[in-house]
């Protein structure tokens, strides 16, 4: 299946099942096309953005006793794992002379997401919550509008939105399992190992492209885009070894762990 046809099915299309619809033919890119920048993807009426501030926030952990309010935050993350996944198709349309390599190794991620997403939202109907019964927000998309090259999409979201997931998915792992939750806690631990790979492919990436005179901690900052910064990138509890995994270097880690003890600490943010 050629790149560009995935990304617009993913982008284009109203229909939830055929945005997470895994594709089982090998992967080409014999026809990129032309630059296109969409403005919002295309969604089903029930999980159209919602105004500002209008979208529930994520429950406090404290509250998860109730199934009810564990289902909001899988339906919360469900919706992030789907902004992820529209995000990186916007990233295989706006940048077509990236290099095809990157182009084909975003598209396994991709694939990644769209499992993600399966499992959050089945996770929520399961609890009481169907996908698309609450609100939706959009910052991530937001996000993503400002990248203006692949380097700003690899500092803004492998190293800094899957970053912070590093930890943020052992933390709800934790949570659900404090409450008795283990299937909730499974999904979690296995979202954490599918996000070390995404964060070695940001990384990876950053090394390859970045100039040649800028660290990597350089060129992950200067490609950040405000309100993003480096603080962004860490949760409540900071994974070392997952981040060791990854690939980062014991330069970047230390320059990470400073922000992880500069950054305000929040149980229930995403």
């Amino acid at each position: 299946m050629e790149l560009r046809d995935f990304a617009e099915k993913v982008l284009l299309s109203p229909v939830l099942a055929d945005k997470l619809e895994r594709v089982r033919t090998p992967w080409t890119d014999h026809a990129p096309g032309q630059s296109l920048k969409l403005e919002q993807p295309v969604r089903p009426e029930n999980l159209q953005f919602a105004a500002r501030r209008a979208a529930p926030a994520m429950p406090h952990p404290q509250t998860f006793s109730d199934p009810l309010r564990r289902a909001l935050a899988h339906h919360i993350m469900a919706n992030h794992e789907l902004q992820a996944l529209e995000v990186m198709a916007w990233m295989l349309l706006a940048f077509p002379d990236a290099p095809s390599e990157f182009r084909l190794g975003l598209a396994t991620v991709m694939q990644d997401e769209q499992r993600h997403t399966k499992m959050h939202a089945e996770r929520a109907a399961h609890l009481g919550i169907p996908f698309g019964d609450r609100p939706v927000n959009c910052y991530i998309w937001k996000k993503a509008l400002e990248f203006a090259s692949v380097l700003d999409y690899l500092a803004g979201l492998p190293l800094t939105f899957e970053g912070r997931n590093l930890d943020h998915t052992l933390e709800f792992e934790s949570f659900f399992l404090a409450v008795g939750d283990e299937k909730s806690a499974s999904i979690m631990r296995h979202i954490h190992r599918d996000e070390i790979e995404h964060v070695r492919f940001g990384i990876e990436w950053l090394r390859r492209l970045k100039p040649a005179e800028l660290s990597e901690w350089d060129a992950y900052t200067q490609h950040l885009t405000w309100p993003l910064k480096p603080e962004k990138s860490v949760g409540d509890h900071f994974q070392l070894q997952a981040r060791r995994e990854a690939g980062l270097s014991e330069e970047f880690l230390e320059e990470l762990q400073k922000c992880f003890l500069n950054s305000p600490k929040s149980p229930s943010e995403t």
